[in-house]
């Protein structure tokens, strides 16, 4: 969780493994272009600092944050990947369609990763205003993309290993 206190990106508390060997699928909304643009860089850029090779990266885009869910089961179909990302951005506007859409969102992702037997990482904003999706897409609180492809890095590892 971002706040004051803390930064996406900062890592200096984890020791994380490296990501050579590992396959990843990063399906990312096209809602909100920009934020979705910006976190997406971020994982990209993450996987490959952490030693992925760039043709062990999948990347699909789908229309909106709903449609992860099924994007997410279609790139689970390829048995050989290791972690999936899911990168979208919400932001709250003036009817309940935000809470519909943010639960349906964070609970189908979790049914994928359940379905597939893999990690399935929800790296979805879930904002109040575009300001708070900025800072959280590589502004002031660091870039939403870094934290889930370090946490796609994370339970990959974990997942091989149990």
């Amino acid at each position: 969780m971002s706040s004051t206190l803390k930064n996406l990106s900062d890592f200096s508390h984890l020791e994380v493994e490296r990501a050579e060997g590992l396959k990843f699928a990063i399906v990312v909304s096209q809602w909100n272009a920009e934020i979705t643009g910006a976190l997406l860089q971020g994982a990209y850029d993450c996987l490959l600092a952490h030693g992925a090779n760039q043709e062990d990266i999948t990347t699909i885009q789908v229309p909106g944050s709903y449609e992860l869910i099924s994007g997410s089961d279609l790139v689970l179909r390829d048995a050989s990947l290791d972690a999936v990302i899911t990168l979208g951005c919400v932001i709250q506007g003036e009817t309940r369609h935000f809470d519909f859409i943010c639960q349906g969102v964070a609970s189908g992702v979790a049914q994928v990763g359940i379905k597939y037997n893999k990690p399935v990482i929800f790296g979805v904003l879930t904002t109040d205003n575009l300001q708070q999706a900025q800072e959280r897409a590589g502004g002031k609180h660091g870039n939403k993309g870094e934290e889930a492809a370090v946490t796609a890095i994370q339970m990959a590892h974990i997942h091989r290993n149990f």
